[in-house]
């Protein structure tokens, strides 16, 4: 992609800063619906399995159906794709909301273990499946349509913007599960307090699709039909068989994408806990810290994005997210008294996330772009987001700086691919149809 001069950009006006907002508020929502799961895992190992299991089993189990939304992503990213592809994006943008919220409310009313026995955990299980196949389908349509409503040098703001709302569920996720323990006690959750965040849930997916009916077609897909250009029959298969080359750096970002969320948001918050003792209270705090601060660093990594080339952005911060992590897990080993600020520069650091984006909706042409960005994406996340937290886990008795280690290596494999494919493979989304600015009619 190549750069444009900011002062000759054209500017965001009222309605591109509406349409941003919306997006990014409805996706911050969907995350929540998604990721709370996790946080009540232990609660819903003990309602909706025996009592006489063990309880390494039922937990295990219960992670065991928060795992398989991740597995479901590809094949409910690919269908949701391909419809997207032919019928529009806002309206799979708007139905995947609506997939998550609902099973997210029947959780918060559905019957337990000691009710139905167990159907729940395999009721359970199909709503988890029905969220992952959400999920797969909201990121894909959300990237692709925010960036061909964006205007032309100002795509990287836009995206980066996006991705701090996505990233902003997990932290919306997290006070809620935090604000329930304080006002509840363990046994009140037990007992019914689990069903709120659920319920919370549901409420939040109807705002969303609400907020999503103001939201329009977007430029690019409505000048395709302007043109009377007949829709690829299968988008997937035109991908597999025309497009293979994009494939493979869109799947080595999604991955380097991955670890710097997994290692920021999912693992480091379990290791200050198991490996340096840490309160759950003061680690929800230094992890709120790095969240919000993974936010400001993904719409940084936008704006540089359009100052600079998406390419060479992706340089930079493959470079960063290593860096980032290393001064984190110093200030744990070192034991500093400012360990929320070495959590406040890792955040910022792993801008990476708010850079990918703008990669890979300029890898696959318009007509094919949702499935192409979709199949990649989805595969690569549900395989390395599975396999990569195990793993981490597994090898951090042996060292401290596994972690650092690991985000090296994810730097060089992002920085390797921007050298490459960078060179090799221009960005197509410059030479798509120009979004209609508001000036324009």
């Amino acid at each position: 992609m190549t750069a444009i001069d900011p002062a000759r950009a054209p500017r965001l006006c009222r309605g591109d800063h509406r349409t941003l907002g919306l997006a990014a508020l409805g996706g911050a929502l969907e995350i929540y619906d998604f990721i709370i799961f996790v946080f009540f895992t232990l609660t819903l190992s003990k309602l909706f399995f025996p009592p006489e299991m063990p309880e390494w089993l039922r937990l295990l189990q219960s992670f065991g159906i928060f795992v398989t939304g991740y597995l479901a992503r590809p094949l409910g990213g690919i269908l949701m794709a391909h419809f997207a592809d032919h019928l529009g994006r806002k309206r799979v943008f708007s139905l995947s909301i609506l997939m998550m919220a609902l099973p997210c409310l029947l959780i918060g009313v559905m019957p337990t273990y000691a009710d139905i026995g167990y159907a729940a955990p395999l009721i359970l299980l199909a709503l988890r499946i029905l969220q992952g196949a959400a999920v797969g389908g909201e990121v894909p349509s959300a990237w692709t349509f925010v960036a061909e409503h964006a205007p032309a040098g100002r795509r990287g703001y836009a995206l980066g913007f996006l991705q701090a709302g996505l990233t902003f569920g997990y932290l919306l996720g997290a006070l809620t599960a935090t604000l329930l323990a304080q006002v509840f006690t363990p046994q009140e959750i037990l007992d019914y307090a689990w069903r709120y965040p659920f319920l919370l849930g549901g409420v939040f997916g109807v705002i969303g699709v609400w907020l999503r009916r103001w939201l329009s077609e977007t430029p690019v897909f409505l000048a395709l039909r302007e043109r009377k250009e007949q829709p690829v029959s299968f988008p997937l298969r035109s991908v597999l068989r025309e497009h293979r080359r994009a494939l493979l750096p869109a799947a080595l970002l999604t991955c380097v994408l991955t670890s710097a969320v997994v290692v920021l948001v999912v693992i480091t918050p379990t290791v200050m806990q198991q490996r340096f003792g840490m309160s759950a209270g003061h680690t929800f705090a230094l992890s709120s810290v790095g969240i919000v601060f993974l936010n400001i660093g993904c719409v940084l990594a936008g704006l540089l994005v359009d100052r600079i080339g998406a390419w060479r952005a992706l340089m930079i911060y493959s470079l960063l997210l290593p860096l980032g992590i290393g001064a984190l897990y110093a200030s744990l080993v070192g034991q500093w008294d400012a360990i929320w600020l070495a959590y406040a520069l890792a955040g910022l650091c792993c801008g990476v996330v708010g850079v990918v984006p703008s990669v890979m909706v300029g890898l696959f042409p318009a007509q094919i772009r949702v499935s192409g960005i979709s199949f990649t994406y989805n595969v690569a996340y549900a395989l390395w987001a599975s396999i990569t937290p195990l793993a981490l886990i597994a090898l951090m008795p042996w060292s401290p700086w596994v972690c650092v280690v690991f985000c090296l290596i994810m730097g060089m494999v992002g920085a390797l691919t921007a050298v490459y494919f960078g060179r090799r493979e221009p960005l197509m989304f410059a030479t798509q149809a120009t979004p209609v600015l508001c000036g324009d009619k």
